[in-house]
């Protein structure tokens, strides 16, 4: 966007437009690697460091405690079974130690899993720190954003003093036969509407009917947002700025910018 709206040239209203999109944009960007570093920092790597370390060892340790029960129910399970008094003693003392280990197994997974509480509350707080930087980041973003349409919020009114620069108007489709009188060629690019027009706007008096030329998205409240190829109520009032009309469409009202319209017979 910057790179093109050089090109264009800074002086245009659709080259400043370019540049200043561009550079909020930048920014934006800017603001996205600075929410992606704090989060690696302050919510995945202790994450993935209680993953890859602390789960991993409970994980192990628990299965080691399983085996343990397992020996220790395969060494009851044998102990009923025993027949003779060797066997029978042989098969005690095999459970004995069997229990042993399993309660020794026992006491360091619920060790292990007692830390986990303090593990939550640990995580709890990167939560918090990982909710604030998106926090952070959203409202940069909506801070840029509300700069950047305040800037761009003249740009009707100054896209007449670029009429003879390089700007664009949407031209009818191939199969209309319909020719529009306000747009014309020139040696510099297409003209958003003839002299003709704009002085006939200029001196509008009384209420006068309008073609709306392209679809324009109202600023703020004193504007009205226009959709291409519709027809509005148009007319002056006194002390408006030459290059904007008041424009009326049913019970809505606002003002519009007349390089936006066409003047009907």
């Amino acid at each position: 966007m910057i790179d093109a709206g050089t090109e264009f040239g800074p002086g245009t209203a659709y080259g400043n437009a370019l540049i200043k999109c561009g550079e909020t944009q930048k920014r934006i960007g800017t603001a996205d690697r600075e929410l992606i570093q704090t989060s690696a920092l302050n919510f995945l790597t202790p994450l993935r460091n209680f993953i890859e370390g602390d789960y991993k060892t409970i994980a192990k340790e628990r299965k080691l405690l399983q085996n343990k029960r397992l020996d220790l129910d395969a060494a009851k399970t044998r102990l009923k079974k025993a027949k003779t008094a060797d066997t029978r003693a042989s098969s005690e003392q095999e459970l004995r130690i069997t229990q042993s280990e399993f309660d020794r197994q026992a006491e360091i997974t619920r060790l292990l899993l007692e830390g986990i509480s303090s593990t939550h509350a640990h995580h709890l707080r990167c939560l918090n720190d990982f909710v604030e930087a998106q926090m952070t980041y959203y409202a940069q973003c909506y801070q840029y954003m509300v700069d950047l349409q305040k800037q761009l919020g003249s740009f009707p009114s100054n896209y007449l003093c670029n009429n003879n620069q390089s700007s664009v108007q949407p031209l009818p489709p191939a199969s209309s036969n319909v020719i529009v009188p306000s747009v014309m060629a020139s040696t510099s690019g297409l003209g958003i509407s003839s002299p003709s027009n704009l002085s006939d706007l200029k001196e509008c008096t009384g209420n006068r009917k309008a073609r709306v030329l392209y679809d324009y998205d109202a600023a703020n409240s004193s504007e009205l947002s226009l959709l291409a190829d519709e027809v509005i109520t148009v007319f002056s009032v006194i002390g408006m700025d030459s290059d904007w009309l008041m424009g009326e469409r049913g019970n809505q009202k606002g003002r519009v910018p007349i390089t936006y319209l066409e003047l009907l017979n």
